[in-house]
């Protein structure tokens, strides 16, 4: 087996018996479509489901679980960059933005550093405390973020030096992505003029307002083209397009190729180019 960054792994090819097992972790990434796929997996799991195991999922290995209908009904921490294709394609869970969340024998986690917070809460559940101390000790790692905490820190709508104008700027720009707002309309939200409203953003942004939220709508179309089997006019018109046209020729600029030619989440697959993201000064 491969990781998603290239390692090889070794692992045992053959699956255990459910009953030998009190926990399973599904761990994914890229190209999640093939192992959402996979029958035998989602049998297997819905054997362990059947018999009592506790199941996590890891990242997109919340995705594996939700495509064996393991998660309906159930709180689901995804990480953001994928929670919109995956309320999409999964409406019977309730997907969040939230780090990680745990219980009625599920557990979810959005990724990154997240996962070392989850590991520990559940552990700290299932080991005694000088236990806990000790490994605690040797992560050098003391906090124990809660799982309702909300992904997104770094977006400069939460950040005390973007003005809280700026902030309800871009909130407003969120809440309107398949029907955007004119910067009239954005700049009234605000209290401000049009043009007090695109100077005070470019300063505190380095962008523009306009081409800010043209980023938010080509990302939108971007996550939804890999992660979902929506068409190109349904994505197009979800990011507030009304030209397939105009889409088409925006997503080239952007992503160097055709909305059609990125329909899969994978290492190989276009990313947006640093020189269209907005800076900070």
């Amino acid at each position: 087996m491969t990781a998603s960054n290239g390692v090889p792994l070794g692992v045992a090819v053959d699956w255990p018996a459910p009953t030998e097992l009190d926990s399973v972790l599904v761990l994914a990434s890229f190209e999640t479509k093939a192992l959402t796929g996979d029958r035998s997996l989602a049998m297997w799991l819905r054997h362990c489901a059947a018999t009592g195991v506790e199941l996590g999922g890891i990242e997109m290995g919340s995705e594996v679980l939700a495509a064996a209908g393991l998660l309906d009904k159930q709180r689901a921490a995804v990480h953001w960059d994928n929670l919109e294709g995956f309320q999409e394609l999964y409406p019977r869970v309730e997907a969040v933005g939230e780090l990680y969340t745990l219980g009625g024998g599920r557990l979810t986690c959005a990724g990154g550093t997240a996962v070392l917070d989850m590991m520990l809460v559940w552990l700290a559940q299932r080991v005694e405390a000088p236990l806990m101390e000790e490994l605690s000790n040797h992560l050098l790692e003391r906090r124990r973020r809660p799982g309702n905490v909300v992904q997104l820190a770094a977006a400069p709508e939460r950040q005390p030096e973007t003005s809280a104008q700026m902030r309800r700027v871009i909130r407003m720009m969120r809440k309107a992505i398949e029907s955007p707002l004119s910067s009239a309309e954005l700049a009234t939200g605000a209290g401000l003029s049009v043009r007090q409203l695109e100077r005070r953003f470019k300063a505190e942004l380095g962008v523009t307002p306009k081409r800010y939220y043209l980023w938010l709508r080509i990302n939108r179309a971007h996550r939804l083209l890999q992660q979902t089997d929506l068409g190109v006019a349904q994505v197009a018109s979800s990011a507030g397009f009304g030209s397939l046209e105009h889409f088409s020729r925006t997503y080239r600029h952007f992503f160097g190729c055709a909305p059609s030619e990125d329909r899969l989440q994978s290492r190989s697959a276009p990313v947006l180019p640093v020189r269209y993201l907005p800076r900070r000064n």
